[in-house]
């Protein structure tokens, strides 16, 4: 069994340990055909990829050539596996993973898994999403990010972290666990200045802390920040938080029912 990382720098685990894959080709390649979630992906689509405009002369045997030298590297490290992972079908080329070889596909399903939970589950989901934050090494394929397909799946996968932050740093909150957080929601909110979720989950924890007077300061920034650089207010949802700490609404600090509201504009 192979197990496939791209939460960071390309990596092929097997049980003897970290695989190597040489050459930027190669790279790009594994990874487009690792984002591409067992769907198959064109030979079009997979040169673009990989060579973008600088496309070789006769492309089909290029990229044939770097397809069977892939394949023999997972024959390799998989010699015992019956079938090859890599497969030509009539749409194009397909890698097959299964559940649990993919770290980025295991991310997503705990991100998945944490929406569903309830309130009283806060425990349980910081747990949960602790470990699945724990996955990233790094940036996407390690900065490495190819052409368009692979960039809009880093981007997504990217989405799926700040959810997951978003939703951890919630449960942390319900358990109130204020202070416990406070430095890991200023950095997210320093390195996310328009992600006002972040902003609203920040000035929660500072006030739980008993520092209301920061707490505002912290809207008063984020209301100079979004005018300064998108001309707009702060949504209702971070106004309401600004209200209800205004109000010393018991709701703030109360384990078990802080009720988020998703901000309708991240960045």
């Amino acid at each position: 069994m192979l197990r496939f990382s791209i939460l960071g720098a390309l990596q092929i685990l097997t049980d003897a340990g970290p695989a190597d894959i040489s050459g930027d080709l190669q790279r790009t390649l594994v990874q487009t055909l690792l984002v591409s979630e067992g769907q198959p992906v064109s030979g079009e689509g997979l040169a673009e990829e990989m060579w973008g405009d600088a496309v070789p002369d006769h492309q089909a045997n290029a990229l044939q050539a770097h397809v069977s030298r892939l394949r023999r590297r997972l024959r390799d490290l998989e010699p015992d596996r019956p079938a090859s992972r890599l497969t030509m079908h009539p749409s194009g080329y397909r890698l097959c993973v299964g559940e649990g070889e993919l770290d980025a596909a295991e991310f997503i399903r705990a991100v998945r898994l944490a929406e569903s939970a309830t309130a009283t589950d806060a425990a349980r989901t910081a747990r949960l999403l602790a470990d699945a934050l724990g996955m990233w090494r790094g940036p996407v394929f390690g900065g490495f990010t190819g052409g368009t397909l692979c960039q809009l799946a880093g981007a997504r996968y990217e989405e799926y972290r700040m959810r997951a932050m978003e939703l951890r740093f919630d449960a942390e909150l319900r358990l109130g666990r204020h202070a416990a957080v406070l430095a890991e929601l200023a950095e997210a909110h320093t390195n996310h200045p328009l992600r006002e979720r972040f902003c609203e989950q920040l000035m929660i924890a500072l006030y739980g802390s008993g520092r209301q007077a920061d707490a505002l300061d912290v809207f008063h920034r984020m209301r100079r920040h979004l005018d300064d650089e998108l001309g707009i207010q702060p949504s209702p949802a971070l106004r309401r938080v600004e209200h209800a700490i205004l109000s010393h609404d018991p709701a703030l600090t109360g384990e078990a029912r802080l009720q988020p509201v998703a901000s309708a504009r991240a960045a």
